[in-house]
């Protein structure tokens, strides 16, 4: 081959092998210390396009989480109170039942029965009043309370329709008192509702014996009521619960998904960029080498 001084192949050649290796092992680098080979749209369109709009999904993912949390907490307030509204033999209205049936005993000092009655009628309304989380109650209602409530359960995206699944809850349902003395327990019904209750001035005459058998029955109402109402609140608390754990293993799904859509295989990489530094520490001695072609020209000049 002709030697040139002006154009010097071997240099040009070497100088374009060293340009590629050099944007070769740029570009290994990049992965290296982003963890990705789709970093952003011009690595790959279609991958980083998907990846971005499952990102967006795993973000709205999050937020429904967020949701189902603050739900969770909401239910489980009303529930645990609901509960406490029914009782047991010391308490609530199991206890209110067990005192009217005592107060059906002939001869029995009632006043002394009431007494222990509107104890109970009492605790039930600051139970009522005390279920309040985030400024939500169910339980004990005014004007400004909704009628119904929407709890977000999950979301879903085919195409680009987004889709939000939510619980509606019916507070009507749930609610023991009310402003306008229409709930559970201060509805009244016949002389009185459970709430105002009052056999302090009854007698063992059959008329008030005929009156106190109206009042067990109309506890005994209000508790297959309320036990139906938690029950149903148990039943929204489960499907919470069990969408909550869907959502966070969803959200684990997309990201192995993203991950493997953009995420930068390390063993290959790091193995890539040894290879890289070698080829590029012979691409510099190869151009050294094709450089040192002109001086060999200038020593034919030399006498």
């Amino acid at each position: 081959m002709a030697s040139s001084l002006l154009t010097n192949s071997a240099a040009m050649t070497a100088l374009q092998t060293l340009r590629n290796v050099s944007a070769s092992l740029q570009t290994t680098e990049n992965r290296i210390s982003t963890g990705q080979r789709v970093a952003t749209a011009s690595d790959n369109s279609a991958y980083w396009s998907i990846a971005t709009s499952m990102r967006a999904d795993n973000a709205a993912l999050s937020a429904v989480s967020d949701s189902l949390g603050l739900s969770a907490a909401t239910v489980d307030t009303e529930y645990t109170a609901l509960n406490k509204v029914i009782g047991d033999s010391n308490s609530g209205l199991t206890k209110l039942q067990a005192l009217l049936v005592e107060a059906k005993t002939a001869g029995i000092d009632r006043t002394k029965i009431q007494a222990e009655i509107t104890q109970i009628q009492q605790d039930m309304k600051n139970v009522a009043n005390a279920a309040t989380f985030n400024g939500v109650n169910w339980l004990s209602t005014n004007a400004t309370t909704p009628a119904t409530v929407n709890l977000v359960s999950s979301f879903s995206r085919v195409g680009g329709t987004p889709t939000i699944n939510t619980i509606t809850v019916t507070v009507a349902n749930y609610s023991l008192y009310t402003s306008t003395t229409g709930g559970i327990l201060d509805t009244v019904s016949g002389s009185a509702s459970v709430d105002t209750i009052n056999i302090g001035a009854l007698t063992d005459s059959a008329a008030d014996q005929t009156t106190i058998d109206g009042y067990i029955a109309q506890v005994t109402a209000a508790i297959n009521t309320v036990s139906q109402s938690a029950a149903n609140l148990g039943a929204i608390k489960n499907r919470i619960s069990n969408n909550t754990e869907f959502v966070k293993s969803l959200m684990d799904s997309v990201d192995r998904g993203i991950g493997q859509l953009v995420d930068a295989d390390m063993n290959a990489e790091s193995t890539r960029l040894q290879a890289l530094q070698t080829q590029q520490q012979l691409g510099v001695q190869a151009l050294s080498i094709a450089n040192q072609n002109s001086q060999s020209i200038l020593s034919l000049f030399r006498g």
